[in-house]
């Protein structure tokens, strides 16, 4: 299984404050899944970073595979924005981190599954389970 990990997650990952993340994570790395980024999550995370964190932020990026945005994931996003930038205040990043997963077979995971209304799209759970979106948002709404 693919999994690409949200900005989220990795905020989480890098503040170690979260412990059954933690776990997942350790979990997920000692699998034989493959663990994946967008660049989106990139700039996302080293826009907020402290010069102090810079190291362990380049360390921890460097381990994941970053999968590039191409003109396949754009036009996907694309789509996604004209469906749902309106009706669910999609945003770009959104859309693109989405497409990216959708467009290489990759689950997502996330905290913020409201920011990702698209019907295609599989999340990961801490779980390990893979759930299409409609159950997602069923499952999370009853956390």
């Amino acid at each position: 299984m693919t999994v690409l990990v949200d900005t989220d997650i990795l905020i989480e990952v890098s503040r170690g404050r979260n412990s059954d993340i933690l776990r997942e994570w350790t979990r997920l790395g000692s699998s034989e899944n493959t663990v994946i980024y967008s660049p989106v999550t990139a700039a996302e995370l080293w826009a907020g970073v402290r010069a102090p964190e810079e190291p362990a932020l380049s360390g921890l990026l460097a381990a994941l595979l970053c999968i590039a945005i191409d003109v396949n994931v754009g036009r996907r996003a694309g789509d996604y924005l004209r469906r749902f930038a309106k009706s669910h205040a999609v945003e770009l990043g959104d859309a693109l981190i989405a497409a990216t997963a959708v467009l290489h077979g990759a689950a997502l995971w996330t905290r913020n599954r409201k920011h990702y209304p698209m019907k295609d799209l599989l999340f990961y759970s801490i779980n390990a389970e893979i759930m299409p979106c409609r159950r997602a948002a069923i499952a999370q709404s009853a956390e």
